[in-house]
């Protein structure tokens, strides 16, 4: 994949992994075309020296305007979680909208195509770690409809001929991220409670790490029909992550920790009430998940087949999170 030969569209470009892949591709000389959803997301974008579109990645039309052109596309439109989305459109999204992509792309002469899912399909890894080939234990919409989102894209990949290469990433951080300032702006702020035995592992990937790992996935031949985990190296327990944020942020470590049950019982109980409102409830079952389901990978597959080599140390890679969050002022 050099500059002449593949002209870019990457669907979720507003997204944090989007922009950061897009800035990426454009740093290497890229002409990159980033699909949109937010008005506010263009701005950004357009500073990173993309072509934009804003659009829905669900109208069919904007579809096929947007890979007019393009010879590698990386899909990581997605929905996620919030309260009072209907499970519609987690499936039009993740599967209707994948489907109609794949399409249109093979149809415009596209070349290689990267379909972002998420190591989310697998559920709670009972005994990790785990590889590509692990049971599927979706536990939500979300990750359900990702994992019938793959089954679409190989489907229809199959169908129209179009090379196809699936990357599961594991849980995204760096600077700016949001999806993470609970645990770790919570760590520093000394207001994060620690459920349960603190023992499941949480295996997460830096974000550049990450962008690496997608552009290998597209310029790889042997990629071509296969499925990667895409993780960092480091898979410390919850407790060890904890502490390791703890004594970056130059804090004391959580001590206490509770029992899970009972959080449980007042996230079921806060979902019913608040959820057919549209409100936001303040805790989900969901949340109370992450201190119980055990996500721990194996990526020896991306790290022989396409080269992957996580280059973030995990200790460094939540400095330079936990910073930006002070510069923002998160924390």
């Amino acid at each position: 994949m050099t500059a002449t030969q593949a002209p870019i569209l990457v669907t979720g470009a507003g997204g944090f992994t989007g922009l950061a892949l897009t800035r990426a591709l454009v740093a290497k000389g890229h002409p990159v075309r980033a699909l949109a959803r937010k008005p506010g997301q263009v701005p950004e974008l357009e500073r990173a020296g993309a072509e934009v579109i804003q659009g829905d990645i669900r109208d069919p039309r904007m579809i096929r305007r947007s890979v007019e052109g393009r010879g590698v596309v990386f899909h990581l439109a997605a929905v996620f979680r919030r309260a009072g989305v209907p499970d519609a459109l987690y499936r039009e999204v993740h599967v209707d909208a994948t489907r109609h992509l794949i399409e249109a792309a093979a149809a415009a002469g596209v070349r290689r195509f990267v379909h972002c899912s998420t190591v989310g399909v697998h559920g709670d890894v009972a005994d990790g770690p785990a590889d590509e080939d692990a049971p599927m234990a979706p536990g939500d919409i979300y990750q359900r409809t990702k994992l019938e989102g793959e089954a679409a894209a190989r489907a229809t990949a199959a169908r129209t001929g179009l090379a196809l290469t699936v990357v599961r990433p594991g849980p995204i951080y760096g600077p700016a991220d949001r999806r993470l300032l609970k645990l770790i702006g919570g760590v520093a702020r000394r207001r994060f409670l620690l459920l349960g035995s603190g023992k499941p592992h949480f295996q997460m990937v830096y974000v550049d790490d990450l962008v690496e790992g997608l552009r290998l996935a597209a310029e790889t031949p042997e990629a071509v029909g296969r499925t990667y985990i895409l993780t960092g190296e480091e898979a410390p327990t919850l407790r060890e992550l904890v502490q390791e944020i703890a004594a970056i942020a130059r804090v004391p470590a959580p001590r206490v920790r509770l029992p899970v049950w009972p959080f449980w019982l007042a996230g079921a109980l806060c979902e019913a009430v608040c959820v057919p409102f549209g409100v936001e409830p303040p805790i989900y079952r969901r949340r109370v998940k992450f201190f119980t389901n055990n996500r721990w990978f194996d990526i020896s597959r991306a790290r022989t087949e396409l080269g992957f080599a996580p280059r973030m140390p995990l200790r460094e890679g939540l400095r330079r999170t936990l910073d930006s969050y002070r510069t923002l002022g998160w924390v």
